[in-house]
């Protein structure tokens, strides 16, 4: 990864509909794996239920804010689907992660996507302005006017 950092979207199927009614699962997820995938984790856990404007669509909602970014889940249960994304500014083990994830809901069937984001993010401010003012140099200044 070269951007600003990993973006994990794991969709996930045929879960266990138990546990995607399970607010203090949804909680424990995220109040435990930040430590686990090597995150600092810097308010509790949010977890609440929702219903959708189609009955069928309520389920639970749940977020954890990272220093890194955050953590979010989104269950269906009617529909035996979760949502989640873990977006951090620092690597993580996203194997580790989806692996976890898909035992901890039961998921028979999963989609994984990992996206590298802000591929033009300048992680050093003082690296990038020294690499702008060596490009500068190499392209040259304009020729002098003489009166």
């Amino acid at each position: 990864m070269t951007g600003f950092g990993p973006h994990l979207m794991l969709d996930g199927y045929g879960c266990d509909k138990e546990k995607l009614t399970d607010l203090n699962l949804i909680y424990r997820i995220l109040e435990e794996l930040p430590a686990r995938i090597g995150m600092t984790k810097i308010m509790p856990p949010y977890v609440f239920k929702y219903s959708g404007l189609k009955p069928e669509d309520w389920g639970l909602s749940g977020f954890v804010l990272i220093a890194e970014s955050h953590i979010s889940i989104h269950t269906f249960p009617d529909k035996r689907y979760v949502s989640v994304d873990i977006f951090s500014c620092k690597a993580f083990d996203t194997d580790f992660a989806g692996d976890y994830l898909k035992r901890t809901f039961g998921m028979t069937k999963a989609e994984c996507n990992i996206l590298d984001r802000g591929t033009e993010f300048p992680k050093d401010i003082n690296g990038a302005a020294a690499e702008v003012r060596t490009q500068r140099r190499r392209v040259g200044r304009p020729a002098a006017r003489t009166a």
